[in-house]
């Protein structure tokens, strides 16, 4: 190859990455400052449950937080009340447990955010009959509101 080709090769190649957008590393989103943000927040969510830290999980959610677990009947509705409940309840149960979240998607209206996770979830939870080892993956969607300059989660979890 001559050099003035090569050149021009290493030339285009320099253009075509330039154009790239920059990837959070791991991942396959953008690398803008809201987005790191919200990958954050979900990395720090991902830490709290695998330490089965209730408290830090709940910094991270709205007061006014509230899903309706995709069903119309309102006996498993969760608001923020129920939902430190249930962590109260539910994370001393468990052992054992290891969350790994993969971000596939990020949406940002304003000051709403939603983000689609995979999740895979590897625990072993106390029972009356005795222990029972678990695994649980499924795509969710988590969803966010900023309020006073940060993020928080409003549904999701």
């Amino acid at each position: 190859m001559t050099s003035t080709r090569a050149i021009l090769l290493l030339a285009a190649l320099a253009t075509a990455t330039a154009c790239t957008p920059k990837r959070i590393p791991g991942t396959e989103l953008r690398d803008t400052p809201e987005n790191r943000e919200l990958h954050s927040l979900v990395e720090r969510w991902v830490d709290a449950m695998n330490r089965r830290d209730a408290g830090a999980i709940l910094a991270l959610v709205s007061p006014d937080y509230f899903d309706d677990a995709g069903t119309p009947e309102p006996e498993d509705d969760l608001d923020r009340a129920r939902l430190e409940k249930a962590l109260s309840e539910d994370l001393p149960r468990l052992q054992a447990s290891k969350l790994a979240v993969t971000l596939r998607r990020i949406e940002i209206e304003g000051d709403a955010a939603a983000i689609e996770i995979f999740y895979d979830s590897y625990y072993r939870v106390q029972t009356p009959t005795g222990t029972i080892p678990r695994r649980d993956s499924d795509l969710q969607r988590l969803r966010l509101r900023r309020t006073e300059r940060r993020w928080l989660l409003v549904s999701g979890l």
